[in-house]
């Protein structure tokens, strides 16, 4: 293996949800200012192929790709700090790597050998490992491995690195991130857990080269030296991860403890000169922005766990339009059901300067959501739809505009007398049959702007091209009704059949506009996404 083709393997410890992808996208953003081509890659230790078909409120955000990958949030993070898209190459999960050993076994790929956990599985790992580097032609491929050392599920992944360090032992290095507890009657840091997720690395052959130490507070130079005599590291490997104010400060702590120095240097490469000046400023930039801009996201994934996980890249892109224009946006949660309870909680809406309407899925609470649809559009609030958003403004407009009291989508009511929302001609037999997974209208696709809308004043442009996910779209029997009726189908496919944009004009509302693609895949802190930047400029003006 030649020096261009360096591994770093970001795995975890002690428990999860410390960061893993914030650091892989970090180490990627250092590597990156620094002259080095760079992949990242996710691998989940699950048995679906994809993240579609998993609920977003139990495992976050599904993240979709120029290519049409339904993929985990991560890939999400790695894009928004590189500004690289990813491709299916960059993503992996356990049931891939296991349904093309059975594909390849049953096509005699095997030439009658028989076919075993180990080592067919770790193999088939790292055939997708080096074949990512190869279509990205990276020099350095940071792999994000799900869950944590100890896991039954991780074990063959960490023998597909073994195996890999084992044959080229100075082109793969191992990260290891760790948290570090402070009890409250203690009031000290603890490397104990740290001390056993090093130890499970040892029992599976491997060492770490490095160990970045999550916890509330730095790591104190005690906790350091503790660590580096564990794991026989130089104390400068052994790397503070404090809390941050954003996760944008990340790359620049670590630059600040020499972590991208350190790291070359033990990846064997020649220093190159480093330029993190627009992220160092960007992030500096956050912390003093004083103005608040109160945006409500209307969503129904609240059940599990965070609501920041369910909608991360909605979060993001309010936050890069937001800081773009010298605001801190106020983001507040709002159930869509609370309104089908009771109607009266609609004036709590009045207190926003825009609503967001997130994709989602099903018939629970688009009743409510449709009522926050009419009431942002009756009292001038700021109004973006993504995806499903722009399907319940279309719904809302049409029964409460024309008249169709009973207009709905064919997803929440096959029999509605007005379906001014319909299954997509192609994707009928999919649901009929029962073909969920992978099967939407997924990936980037283009789109024309109708000259003189709020869309094309946006984007500059005439031509767009944005990522989708979605089976059902605007009925074009429909169509001509609602234009007549004042809505405004401003993106078009480039047939005219498919809607995918519609608006108010400006003039009859300060911002109405919903997408039927998502925007949100594709904003970077950097380069926020046009038409949040133009959503976001319509909450300020209400403002004044």
């Amino acid at each position: 293996m030649s020096k261009e083709k360096k591994y770093i393997f970001v795995v975890g410890g002690v428990m999860s949800s410390v960061g893993k992808g914030i650091a892989a996208s970090s180490i990627g953003k250092i590597l990156q200012s620094r002259g080095y081509a760079i992949t990242n890659i996710k691998a989940d230790m699950y048995v679906n192929l994809d993240a579609g078909t998993i609920r977003p409120a139990e495992h976050g955000e599904v993240f979709v790709g120029e290519d049409g990958i339904e993929a985990d949030q991560d890939l999400g993070n790695y894009e928004r700090f590189t500004n690289q898209n990813s491709t299916r190459e960059n993503y992996i999960t356990t049931g891939q790597i296991y349904a093309e050993v059975i594909r390849r076994e049953r096509n005699l790929e095997y030439e009658g050998e028989d076919v075993e956990v180990y080592p067919d599985i770790p193999k088939e790992i790292i055939r997708r490992i080096e074949a990512c580097q190869k279509k990205n032609k990276s020099e350095i491929t940071i792999v994000e491995y799900g869950g944590t050392v100890g896991e039954y599920q991780l074990l063959p992944f960490l023998e597909a690195t073994r195996m890999m360090k084992s044959k080229n032992p100075l082109d793969v290095f191992i990260v290891l991130i760790s948290y570090l507890p402070t009890p409250a009657l203690l009031g000290e840091q603890k490397s104990k857990p740290t001390q056993h997720a090093i130890t499970d690395l040892y029992s599976v052959g491997l060492n770490p080269d490095f160990v970045i130490c999550r916890s509330e507070r730095p790591a104190t130079p005690d906790i350091k030296r503790t660590i580096s005599n564990v794991c026989s590291l130089p104390i400068e490997r052994i790397i503070s991860a404090p809390d941050v104010y954003s996760i944008y400060d990340v790359p620049v702590d670590f630059e600040k403890e020499n972590f991208g120095a350190t790291l070359l240097k033990t990846l064997g490469l020649p220093p190159k000169s480093k330029d993190l000046a627009d992220w160092t400023i960007l992030a500096d930039k956050i912390k003093k922005i004083k103005k608040e801009v109160r945006i409500g996201i209307v969503g129904k994934y609240f059940n599990f766990k965070s609501c920041k996980d369910t909608y991360i890249s909605v979060i993001e892109s309010i936050n890069h339009a937001a800081w773009a224009l010298n605001f801190r946006p106020n983001i507040i949660w709002l159930d869509s059901e609370r309104y089908e309870q009771d109607k009266e909680k609609l004036k709590e809406l009045e207190d926003l300067d825009g609503i967001v309407m997130p994709g989602g899925f099903g018939k629970r609470g688009t009743e409510g959501m449709i009522l926050v649809a009419d009431y942002a559009r009756l009292n001038k609030i700021p109004y973006f739809g993504l995806c499903f958003g722009m399907q319940i403004l279309t719904i809302s407009y049409a029964r409460n505009v024309l008249g169709l009291r009973d207009a709905n989508s064919t997803e929440m009511n096959l029999d509605t007398e007005h379906p001014v929302i319909a299954t997509m001609a192609d994707q009928i037999e999919k649901i009929k049959n029962k073909n969920y997974g992978g099967s939407m209208r997924l990936g980037a696709y283009e789109a024309i702007l109708k000259e003189g809308s709020m869309a094309r004043a946006s984007y500059g442009q005439k031509e767009i091209s944005e990522r989708h996910r979605h089976r059902y779209e605007v009925n074009t029997k429909y169509i001509t009704q609602l234009e007549k009726a004042g809505l405004v189908f401003s993106g078009k496919s480039p047939d005219g059949v498919l809607m995918e944009i519609a608006e108010l004009p400006k003039a009859v509302h300060p911002f109405y506009l919903g997408t039927q693609f998502h925007p949100e895949f594709k904003s970077r802190p950097l380069a926020p996404h046009p038409l949040f930047t133009s959503f976001i400029k319509a909450c300020i003006n209400k403002k004044k």
